[in-house]
Order: structure tokens, then sequence, then C-alpha cells
């Protein structure tokens, strides 16, 4: 079960992405399916085993008599009968059981494929919404640093208006920009609580559940080894979407040979007990009989070989598909590399960036303080300044998207 609304819960990002893998709907579905293809298979693996059935039957002729020509004024009644009869069937040979089987046994193969596929989703979506939320709470300290240096540059500046040192236009243009960034910061704060809504969905969690997120973004950052993800090469085999087709083609494959294995013979064995509770007083059938029953197909106006043919065509599909996935992932892999190269870069400019606007902003506003630039120049500087840590907010999250992302791929996450 998953928290009450008044449990304060505080999370790691592992912790968050262990807690989502426990209590996501889609994780739990996936389980289900698994389960259901285990019974499946039980339910195949038992049409080759013993199968017992028992009837009781009551029969009434209603009176009803049959003469014999052969003896003039001889009737014959036909009593009431009734019988108990339990039998027993066992297949003994039959070829499509057998692939049927292995069917099943890939089926669920594909049900635990799937599964590993929906747990690698939900860590990479769990990571994204949680990395989201604290760029968005790092967005709103810089806005929140922001605003409180424009106000006590704007009381500064409406002290030294009223004793006819400096203007009132540029106490009115720091009001501005307070307000602007004031409507920013509210922003960044309805962002954060969408991000953290998002996480507690797919965590489980009710919308109400206060979570307190305990990483540090930038030990995220400078924990995160780029150059080893850089350095992976995709395996096949690994990958999820790969490994569900090729099982996929497989099925298709035993699919085909259970249309080519309809033109074999089918063996079963029988045995049949039969108790007469109301018994004729002329009776021969006997109580035990044991035998084999023997199917073998002999004419189908062309059916079964058509269908043979519409196997063999999904089976090239299914190969084809193949083929083209693994072209599709080889030309992902190259692009999400180019996307992480991209993206460091631009982390590394906008850093750089960041650094050298702020330098500036701070020079600028000391020479403010001392009277030497106008108030357009600080908001001009200042308008500057958050503009580059928008662009190192947004470089932020293009990089741990580009990095998660690759990591998805090479299944590392």
């Amino acid at each position: 079960m998953g928290r009450s609304s008044s449990q304060e819960m505080r999370l790691t990002l592992e912790a968050a992405k262990n807690y989502a893998l426990d209590y996501n709907k889609n994780v739990a579905n996936a389980q289900l399916e698994i389960t259901e293809a285990q019974e499946k298979l039980k339910e195949v693996i038992a049409q080759g085993l013993p199968q017992i059935d028992a009837t009781v039957d009551y029969t009434n002729f209603f009176g009803a008599s049959a003469s014999v020509e052969a003896f003039a004024g001889m009737e014959i009644k036909f009593p009431h009968t009734s019988n108990f009869t339990v039998g027993l069937t066992q297949l003994i040979f039959s070829r499509t059981y057998q692939l049927g089987v292995q069917s099943a046994k890939l089926y669920r193969e594909i049900m635990e494929t799937s599964r590993s596929k929906t747990e690698l989703e939900i860590k990479a979506e769990v990571t994204n919404s949680y990395l989201l939320s604290l760029i968005s709470m790092e967005s709103q300290e810089i806005l929140s640093s922001n605003i409180e240096n424009i106000k006590s540059l704007k009381e500064k500046t409406k002290a030294l208006a009223q004793a006819g040192f400096a203007e009132e236009v540029d106490y009115d243009r720091l009001s501005v920009q307070e307000t602007m960034l004031r409507d920013a910061a509210r922003a960044a704060k309805r962002q954060t609580e969408l991000a953290l809504n998002m996480l507690r969905l797919q965590m489980g969690l009710s919308w109400d559940v206060p979570i307190v997120l305990t990483e540090d973004f930038q030990l995220i950052i400078e924990y995160s080894n780029f150059a080893q993800t850089l350095a992976q090469e995709l395996s096949l085999e690994e990958n999820f979407d790969f490994r569900q087709m090729s099982l996929q083609t497989k099925i298709t494959e035993k699919q085909l040979q259970m249309e080519k294995s309809a033109y074999l013979p089918t063996l079963a064995g029988f045995y049949n007990y039969t108790g007469k509770i109301l018994k004729p007083e002329f009776d021969m059938t006997p109580n035990h009989i044991i035998g084999l029953n023997l199917q073998v197909p002999i004419f189908s106006s062309g059916a079964r070989k058509s269908k043979v043919r519409q196997a063999k065509a999904k089976h090239q599909i299914a190969q084809n598909q193949t083929d083209l996935l693994t072209q599709q992932l080889e030309i992902q892999e190259t692009q999400l590399r180019f996307n992480l190269n991209n993206a460091l870069e631009q982390y590394n400019s906008q850093t750089q960036n960041l650094e050298v606007s702020e330098r500036v902003y701070k020079n600028v506003n000391d020479k403010f303080e001392q009277g030497m630039v106008s108030s357009i120049d600080l908001v001009t500087a200042n308008n500057s300044y958050l503009q580059a840590q928008n662009s190192y907010i947004s470089s932020l999250l293009q990089l741990t998207q580009a990095h998660m992302e690759l990591d998805k791929l090479y299944n590392s996450l």
C-alpha cells in the first residue's frame, strides 16, 4: 500500500526508482501478464496429460417395443436404462502439441521481457521527473536570489531618490523588474509542483503526499560518468525491444512449423469403464474398453497448404521487422551519442557564459550603487544575467535527458 498524505517522504533518486518499481500500476500489470502467460503455459501442457471425464445417462423409451418377424407374435420391450461412464484419454503423439508448448514458453519469455522493459521505462520516467523537479527548484532559488537583490536595490534607490541623489524613474524601473521576477518565480513554482505531481503519479503516490528530494543536483551532474556512457557500445541482446522482436520472430517460426505439422497423424489412447445403473435383461456390452485413436489427415482441399503459406509470410514479415529494428537501433544510438556530446558542449559553454554574466552583473551593480551607471544599464545587465541563468538551466535539462536516453538504450539505468 502507498503512503498516506500525512507521511512525508524523503527521497533519493535511487529510492524513488525502487519505490516506483514496487507500486507503479504499469509494473504491477506487467507482472500480472507474466502470471497469465504462466497459467496459459500450464493450460497448454495439460492438454497432453491424462484427461478423465465422467458421464451419467438415463434413457426412457416410453414403453416402446419391437417385433421379430422370424418369431410371430414375439415382441421385445425396451426397458429403462441408466449408465455411469468414466473415460480416460491420453495423448501419445502430436507434433502440434509439442510446438504449442514451445510457443507458450516463448510467449512467457516475451511477457518477462515486457516487464523488464516496463521497469526500465518507469526508471527513466522517474529519473526524468526527479531531475526536472530539481531543476525547477534550482530555477526558483535563482529567481528568489534575484528578487532579494533587486528588492534591496529598489529600497536603496528609493532612499536616494527621496534625498535627491537619484531619479524617481530609476526606482520605477527596478519596481517593474521586481514584478517580472516575481511572475517568473510563481511560474517556476508551478512548474516544480507539476514535476513533483508527475513524480508522484509514476511512483504510485497520492497527489497530496508531501515529498522531499534529498539529492543535490550539482552532485548528480558531478558524479555522472558521461565518458563511461559514451565509451559503451550497443548490445542488441541487451536491448529489450530487440529481444521482444527476436522472441516474436521465434514464435512465428513455431507457428509455421505447427501448420506444417498439420500433415502429420495424431495418436491417442483411451480407456472407458461403464457401470450399469439400470441394466436391461439382455446386455452384452462390456464394462471395460481400452483402445487407440489414430487421426490421419488425408485431404483438405488445399486449406492446410494455404495456412502454411500464410504462416511463412508472417515469419518473413517478422524477420524483416527484426532487420529493420536493428537498423533503427543503430541509427538511434548514433543520434543519442551525438545528442549527449552536443549537450556536454552546450553545458560547458553555458557554464562559462553564466560565470561571465555574473561578473558583469556584479560589476554593473556595484557601479549603480556608486551612481556611475543608470538603472537602464542595471536592468539590462540583470536581464542578461537572467538569460544566462535560464540558458544554463536549459543546458542542464538537455544534458540530463540526453544522458538518460543513452543509458536507457544501453539498459544501464
